[in-house]
């Protein structure tokens, strides 16, 4: 739009007046208008907040998608890592940011599926201030044991030998009333198994102390568990999700092994704020589309024991909206809370 101060000189006084008075009203029009109204989104680099720390699964699948989201969206990608809370503390920041496009979330099963159920005190709501954007992938939990502290080679031989020893045995988990904590907790109801929850800081933490025989078992990441694995110091006797694994064909079901329909699948997507233009949001969607159909990086995703996961935004919505719904009666189920 031309300076309307160098055209001001040439005008009379009254149309002057007149173009001042348009340019105030335009003025005023914009204000609280997100910014890429006034321009092709995006003109500036986007920051997408992440709940957990680096080096986590969450963050390993956004870095995994990052370059080729660049290349898609023709911008910079900045990860910003605000753990804590079950990964509330990142969403708070994105719930009340501005919905212009360049402040997301890489939200997950957890802080859009469990937390709303789990946390009496949210301070957003997890439904009415996000737009769901994107899945990115399907993370299933394995259950893992150490053999030297519990020696059983299935699913079935761990819920006749823990039965057996009520009390004796004891899981860990990531932190109270996260994925791998409500996964043991709704094994345990459906298998009616009594066991000692023992919670970890973390993934690492948690996996560690299985390793040393702390504890004797962790429903635990794929990803994240697949070096001890593969280096002899964990057994893997079922996933938790409807389907095996690619990267551990021979590991089945915990559904196929003695609980039919269980299933506790966790997932990673965008969220942004309320608010977000569609058209922002169905084009970071169709970026994401081209990263996972590109082989090169869903080889390597689905090598770390993830699921690519393509959907529109509105079955992206329809997905969180459902995955609410069923954590709800899981934590009811289980009675679990958090203040």
């Amino acid at each position: 739009m031309p300076d309307s101060s160098r055209l001001l000189p040439r005008l009379s006084f009254r149309c002057a007046a007149r173009l001042a008075a348009l340019c105030a009203a335009a003025a005023v029009s914009t204000v609280g208008m997100p910014a890429h109204a006034q321009g092709d989104w995006p003109a500036q680099p986007v920051t997408i907040l992440m709940g957990f720390t680096a080096g986590s699964g969450v963050d390993i699948v956004g870095r995994t998608l990052q370059e080729s989201l660049q290349k898609s969206l023709k911008t910079t990608i900045i990860y910003d890592y605000r753990p804590g809370a079950g990964g509330n503390v990142a969403s708070e920041v994105v719930a009340h940011a501005r919905p212009d496009g360049y402040t997301l979330l890489l939200g997950t099963a957890a802080t859009h599926g469990i937390n709303p159920a789990l946390y009496k005190n949210l301070p957003f709501d997890a439904e009415a201030d996000f737009t769901p954007i994107a899945p990115l992938v399907e993370v299933s939990n394995v259950l893992t044991v150490n053999p030297a502290v519990l020696d059983v080679k299935s699913v079935r031989e761990f819920i006749e030998k823990v039965k057996a020893n009520p009390g004796k045995y004891n899981f860990a988990s990531t932190g109270n009333g996260t994925g791998t904590h409500l996964a043991f907790a709704e094994f345990n109801a459906r298998a009616g198994l009594d066991m000692v929850h023992v919670p970890y800081k973390g993934g690492p933490d948690a996996l560690q102390a299985v390793v040393k025989g702390e504890v004797c078992c962790i429903f635990n990441q794929v990803q994240s568990v697949l070096p001890q694995y593969r280096a002899g110091k964990v057994r893997l006797l079922g996933v938790t999700t409807r389907q095996r694994v690619q990267v551990i064909p021979d590991v089945p079901t915990i559904a196929e092994s003695g609980l039919p329909g269980f299933n506790s699948t966790i997932w990673f997507g965008f969220f942004g704020p309320k608010g977000l233009d569609p058209k922002i949001a169905h084009k970071i969607n169709d970026a994401v589309k081209v990263a996972l159909e590109t082989p090169a990086i869903r080889q390597k995703l689905v090598d770390a024991g993830n699921t690519p996961r393509v959907e529109t935004v509105d079955q992206f919505r329809a997905t969180v909206k459902g995955d609410r719904q069923k954590w709800a009666g899981v934590v009811r189920t289980v009675g679990a809370s958090v203040d």
